[in-house]
């Protein structure tokens, strides 16, 4: 081995700096990768416009690729899916509950917190409700859209019943209410699929980290009402999204507004108004009864 032998093995990308090649920001390439529309493609051809203006030779398409992939390698362990600021929000349950003091009896009643995260900047809302029926999915979706000022392309639910009444491969049968939420909101609902944990890694892990940042740490907390809970799981929520990441640079909030929030979409001027749906058998007198009052439909619909 001889000492410029050495040199190229080591510091492959000096050799090419010193031939003339255009040096390439990777870690830069890598941000820009993460914005919504951007492909490796068109960054190669930022790049290769910027060497041709500076009088320094582009690397081919292949080798771009090839470097990139090399370098994008020390991401694949903590990156196993790449997500788009604005791209999509997750929601779940938590598995967890809290517990609401009753002033009369002294029972514990327990609350079931709901969790939604954009993936991108891990920027999370967490509620408190006294149930999990249709009407609080739904509250809590509308709650947690207007703390992030804004609507992202895609809702990721899991196949729980609140949302999605029957989890097929091909497409998947929505609650009605659920589905006319998204359209209001204009997004699109797209179930993660049956034991596929990655499709909604996101929330899965803020689960547990909030699970241990706000359940564990209210669980001896004694309340008499949900606003009062909420109250304290709101103080709590701001202080973990305004908290430093361990392992990046900023907090969620900071990525959150710096990167994702201009990609949302913008909230409807009027909150939406929730509807509920069921089903109803028409009785021998052609009428149908709805919270006792009584509709009248065509005959020809009687026992249907």
């Amino acid at each position: 081995m001889t000492n410029p032998w050495l040199e190229s093995f080591l510091f492959p990308e000096k050799q090419a700096i010193e031939k003339g090649y255009f040096p390439v920001d990777w870690e830069k390439v890598h941000k820009e990768l993460q914005k919504k529309n951007v492909t490796l493609t068109l960054l190669h051809y930022e790049c290769a416009t910027e060497a041709r203006e500076g009088g320094k030779i582009p690397y081919a398409y292949r080798t771009f690729t090839e470097n990139y992939g090399e370098y994008a390698k020390k991401y694949k362990l903590t990156m196993p899916i790449l997500r788009k600021p604005g791209e999509s929000m997750e929601v779940d349950w938590a598995g967890s509950t809290l517990e609401i003091i009753d002033r009369s009896t002294g029972e514990a009643i327990p609350a079931y917190i709901f969790i939604a995260t954009l993936p991108y900047s891990q920027f999370s809302y967490v509620e408190a409700f006294m149930d999990m029926k249709s009407a609080n999915w739904l509250i809590a979706h509308i709650h947690a859209l207007e703390y992030f000022g804004g609507v992202p392309e895609t809702l990721v639910p899991d196949n729980l019943k609140t949302g999605v009444i029957k989890a097929l491969r091909s497409e998947p049968i929505l609650n009605e209410a659920y589905r006319e939420l998204a359209d209001y909101y204009r997004t699109v609902i797209v179930p993660s699929r049956v034991r596929k944990p990655k499709d909604k890694a996101s929330v899965e892990g803020t689960v547990g980290y909030l699970s241990r940042q706000i359940i564990a740490t209210l669980r001896n907390y004694h309340c008499f009402h949900i606003e009062d809970l909420n109250q304290r799981i709101f103080e709590k929520l701001e202080e973990i999204n305004t908290i430093d990441f361990q392992k990046r640079p900023d907090s969620r909030k900071k990525v959150f507004e710096e990167e994702e929030k201009s990609y949302l979409q913008q909230l409807p001027q009027t909150r939406y108004k929730l509807t509920e749906w069921k089903s109803a058998k028409v009785q021998l007198n052609y009428h149908i009864q709805v919270e006792r009052m009584y509709y009248s439909v065509p005959y020809n619909y009687v026992r249907e």
